[in-house]
This record gives C-alpha cells, sequence and structure tokens, in this order.
C-alpha cells in the first residue's frame, strides 16, 4: 500500500513546484495545504498500521500465553500418568498378595470341603446317636458350626477381594485411556497454537517493517512540504515578472504580436512521439489524474519550445526528472520534464522551435520521452485543446 501511495505523492508535490514559481500565494498556499492533507492522510494510513501492529502483538501474546497454560497442563498429565502408572505397579503387587492369599483360602476351603465331604454326614449322625457324653456332643456342634461359619467368612472374603481388585484395575485402566487421551487433544491443540504463533510472528514482522517504511516516507514528504514551503515563501518575495508577449513578437508571421490566450488551436507537440498518457487520465496504480500529456519518443530526441517565452526554471527535481519551465506571460506556462539534457538555462529567451532539452527517462516514468504541462495562473489545463494536431 505505502508504495503505491508514495510515488503519488511524491508526484503530486513535484507537480506543484513548476506553476509556483509564478503563481499567487493564494494558489501555492491551496497547494501547500492539499500536500499536508495528503501527509495527514499517509498519518492516518500509519496509525492504522500500528493499530494493527498493536492487535497481532496482543494477539501473539495470547497465543503465547495458550501455548503456556496447555504445556503447563501437558506437565501436570505427564505427572499425573506417572501417579497412575506408580499406583498400578502397586496395585500389581497388592494384586499378587490378594493372589497368594487367594491361593491360600482355596486350599482351606478345598481342605473343609473335603473334610465335610469325607466325614460330615457320618459323623453328624455319630454325634447324634452317641449320647454317653452330652457335652462331648455340644462340642463337636460347636466345632462344626464353626467351620461352617469360617468356610462362609472365606467364601465372602474371597468374593470381596476379586471384586475390589477387578475394580480397581477397571478404575486404573479407565483413568490411564482418560489421561491419554487429554495429553492427544491437548498436544495436538498446543501444535495449532505454535503454527499460529509462528503466523503471527511473521504477521507482526510485515508490519513493522511496513511501519518503519511508512515513518520513513512521512519523514521524507515532510522534507518536501518544508522544501516547498521555502519556495514558496521565495516566491512571495519576488517581484511581479513583465508581461513577455506584451513586449515582443511571437515567432511566425501568422501569430506576430498574439498573446498566448490569442494561441489556442494553433501551437504544436514539442516532440514528435506517441502520447501514451492523456490530460485526466489515471495515473498508475490509481491516486491522482495526468495534469498534462506524456509523449514517447527515443532518447536523446530534440525537444521544441511551443511558443515565444522566458525560462523560469532548469534543474533536475525528484519525480521530474531534469524539467525545463517557460514563462509565456500572461500567467500561462509550459513545462518539460523526464529530460535527458536541458539545453537552456533560467533567464534564457526562447522562440517556438527552439530545442531546449532532449529526450530522456530521468523521471518517474519508466519509459522514454517528454512530460509536457500547460499552466493558466497555476491550473493545468488540457495541451490537446490548445494543439493543432497534424
Amino acid at each position: 500500500m505505502w508504495s503505491s501511495i508514495l510515488p503519488r505523492l511524491v508526484f503530486f508535490c513535484i507537480l506543484l513546484l513548476p506553476h509556483a514559481l509564478y503563481a499567487a500565494p493564494e494558489t501555492s498556499k491551496k497547494n501547500l495545504g492539499q500536500l499536508r492533507d495528503r501527509i495527514e492522510t499517509l498519518q492516518k494510513d500509519l496509525e492504522d498500521k500500528e493499530e494493527s501492529k498493536s492487535e497481532v502483538s496482543s494477539a501473539l501474546h495470547e497465543a503465547e500465553r495458550a501455548i503456556k497454560e496447555i504445556s503447563n497442563k501437558l506437565d501436570n498429565l505427564t505427572h499425573e500418568r506417572y501417579e497412575v502408572k506408580n499406583r498400578l505397579n502397586q496395585l500389581q503387587n497388592n494384586l499378587d498378595l490378594i493372589q497368594n492369599k487367594i491361593l491360600d483360602q482355596q486350599a482351606r476351603l478345598s481342605k473343609l470341603l473335603y473334610q465335610q465331604y469325607v466325614g460330615g454326614q457320618h459323623e453328624y449322625f455319630r454325634l447324634l446317636l452317641n449320647q454317653q457324653n452330652p457335652n462331648q456332643i455340644a462340642r463337636e456342634m460347636y466345632y462344626y458350626g464353626y467351620l461352617s461359619r469360617a468356610r462362609a467368612k472365606d467364601i465372602n472374603t474371597l468374593r470381596g477381594n476379586l471384586a475390589k481388585l477387578r475394580t480397581v484395575v477397571d478404575e486404573s485402566n479407565e483413568k490411564t485411556t482418560e489421561i491419554t487421551s487429554i495429553q492427544t487433544e491437548q498436544a495436538g491443540q498446543k501444535q495449532l497454537l505454535e503454527q499460529e504463533e509462528i503466523k503471527y510472528k511473521e504477521l507482526l514482522s510485515r508490519i513493522s517493517k511496513e511501519v518503519d517504511r511508512g515513518r520513513r516516507k512521512i519523514r521524507k514528504l515532510q522534507n518536501d512540504e518544508k522544501r516547498l514551503s521555502l519556495l514558496v515563501e521565495k516566491i512571495g518575495n519576488r517581484k511581479d515578472q513583465p508581461n513577455i508577449t506584451s513586449e515582443i513578437n511571437l515567432p511566425g508571421a501568422s501569430l506576430d504580436r498574439k498573446a498566448f490566450s490569442m494561441l489556442k488551436g494553433l501551437l504544436i507537440l514539442p516532440i514528435h512521439g506517441e502520447i501514451v498518457n492523456r490530460f485526466g487520465s489515471s495515473r498508475p496504480n490509481g491516486g491522482v489524474t495526468w495534469k498534462g500529456l506524456f509523449i514517447r519518443a527515443s532518447i536523446g530526441k530534440d525537444v521544441k519550445a511551443i511558443a515565444y517565452g522566458q525560462v523560469v526554471f532548469a534543474d533536475w527535481l525528484r519525480g521530474f526528472g531534469n524539467i525545463l519551465i517557460v514563462d509565456h506571460g500572461d500567467s500561462y506556462m509550459s513545462l518539460y520534464g523526464n529530460n535527458q539534457v536541458l539545453a537552456k538555462k533560467v533567464g534564457d529567451t526562447v522562440h517556438g522551435g527552439d530545442t531546449i532539452a532532449t529526450a530522456g527517462n530521468s523521471g518517474v516514468n519508466p519509459n522514454s520521452g517528454l512530460y509536457f504541462e500547460l499552466r493558466h495562473k497555476g491550473k493545468p489545463f488540457d495541451p490537446l485543446e490548445w494543439i493543432k494536431l497534424k
């Protein structure tokens, strides 16, 4: 965006310089005000860039904060998974103990069941038939009741241990699966955030460079404004120039003693070539329009003065290249830019048809040729309305 704005601004500023040499102070101040408006617009764009930079910085900070938070969660999950693993190891040890206990309980139950099976029914009837010692009968019956209760208790304990073991193992496996799933999800989120972080850093770097370029361009344009202000001040201190056309005849018998204002439709182009840019057409990349004509021609081709006048500016200007401005009197001026060589200097008198320069490509236009402009009281107008095309 900046690369398209700056050339237009620079060319706009330079276009103001030629007519400012002899324009009224009000017109010069108006042009200077327009330049300052453009600087203000550029500064607004820079502020927008600064705001975008701030937003991207905030987004980058938020991404970094989220990455840190997820990293902490992953660390906690890793620690929790480690604890679950230790718990599973402890459960495995407990499982070994429980299994050994179960084996003992199974052996005891097997022994009790075997004893009861082998002698249980016969012994029970023997005790009932043996009425010699009632106390012995009571003790024997109590003993068998104890064995029966012990067997039931062992069976219940065995069942409880098995159920507890299954519950703990299931819970541990479920917890491990849950942690693994969360870790996978968190790792994916972290990867996405890291990718976003890279994008934000690249965007921030690009915007920062654009902001830096914008600042440099504004400083450069402000220097142009200062230079233009000095020229405007200098112009305001100059004395009015004499009316040239009222004192000296214009070249050609048919144009003798005619004021420049009477030459509409009689002038010829200052150089032979192809008109590639016309007055009022849009300049490259949009923005301001052309204030004159660009005539494409080969380098070194002669550039002719369109009418009698006096050279009031002959120098290089950024955006214009080597330019020459002729004052034709009555506030009419012609401008010739993009030249390779200037053949006249300030103060020289020129006649229509005089060679005043050679075409080149010293300006901003990529083509070689001549930039030609006509102005009246500082305001540009369409040269083709004054040119007699052959």
